[in-house]
């Protein structure tokens, strides 16, 4: 337990290092961008005014509101005290919509949308490869070059070809939105369909890149582990081969659990295009929108929130890993 110990300080340490550096960068970049968001909401909200005195008095009014005509490191100190209380300020873009409230309206889509979708596809990946090298011959020969082709596809390819393929050729799902746009939120028959209808084409997106990338992970390492000396002792020794093969594919899994761990920032990358690309109402979308707008707090408010889930998903990873990997184990009793 004194070595588990160490491992979990190592690792948390390195979460706190890489949120300290996650931090700074969420404030720095947006403020990076070309242009002033400030100058944009004044032009939408001085349509009409004739008088350029009144036009920069209500442009100083809100760049003092917005606190942008502060020193850069001023404004990052009061962006470390607002954040320390929860207070991610206003949207500049959805003014006078406060951040929360946008973030309270989006985040459920997208958990409710990424979490299924990476776990499926990591499931059904890790079972298909996992088959493919016990079975070998003609499905792991027609598996593997269809995984292969499906790993390397751009999220926004396969985004774009179901849309094409099932929205507007073959019109089984709906191609844009969380519902349908003449429905109201509420718990009705008629909505809980709507959203489950246009779940399915941002869903399947994710899982199907997904699927292709577990599938060779998990075939090459099944491969290594059915070939390994201990397996090999095993068959001589009598062991039935059905307990031979839950120990291979055992070991062959404790890889896949790193590799979801490392990959986990690529596919949640992959459904935020997702989500773009399907209008989709969540935090992918909401990001995408806030760039065009400019909106430096509701960029660095979902950018924070992304790293932060990313982050904890990958430290939960590696200690479940460090608690059943058997060399991680020996190492840590060292």
């Amino acid at each position: 337990m004194k070595g588990y110990r160490k491992y979990f300080l190592n690792k948390l340490i390195w979460l706190l290092v890489t949120a300290v550096f996650a931090f700074i960068l969420n404030f720095t970049l947006p403020r990076l961008m070309p242009g002033d968001p400030v100058a944009a909401i004044v032009a939408r909200l001085a349509q009409g005014m004739s008088s350029s005195t009144g036009m920069k008095e209500v442009y100083e009014q809100y760049a003092e509101l917005f606190g942008t005509n502060q020193p850069l490191l001023t404004q990052f100190f009061i962006y470390v005290r607002n954040m320390l209380q929860g207070n991610f300020g206003t949207s500049f873009s959805q003014y006078p919509r406060p951040v929360a409230d946008i973030l309270r309206t989006s985040l459920p889509w997208t958990i409710a949308l990424q979490f299924p979708a990476i776990i499926v596809g990591w499931v059904i990946g890790n079972m298909l490869g996992a088959l493919a090298a016990y079975l070998k011959k003609g499905f792991d020969k027609v598996l593997m070059p269809i995984s292969i082709f499906v790993s390397n596809f751009p999220p926004f390819g396969m985004a774009v070809i179901l849309m094409v393929l099932l929205g507007v050729n073959l019109k089984w799902f709906p191609t844009s939105g969380g519902y349908g746009f003449d429905l109201m939120p509420s718990f009705t028959w008629n909505f809980i369909w709507s959203v489950i209808t246009h779940y399915q084409l941002p869903f399947w997106s994710i899982v199907i890149i997904a699927i292709g990338g577990q599938a060779i992970g998990m075939r090459s390492m099944s491969i290594y582990e059915l070939n390994a000396d201990y397996v090999k002792y095993s068959r001589f020794m009598g062991i039935k081969d059905r307990k031979i093969v839950g120990y291979v594919f055992r070991n062959a899994m404790l890889p896949q659990i790193t590799g979801l761990a490392l990959a986990l920032g690529t596919m949640v990358g992959g459904a935020f295009i997702a989500e773009i690309v399907f209008s989709y109402p969540g935090l992918g979308y909401t990001l995408l929108n806030a760039i065009m707008g400019k909106d430096y707090p509701l960029i660095s408010a979902v950018t924070l929130i992304i790293t932060i889930m990313v982050l904890l998903a990958t430290f939960i990873i590696e200690l479940l890993y460090g608690l059943i990997d058997p060399r991680i184990k020996a190492a840590q009793s060292d």
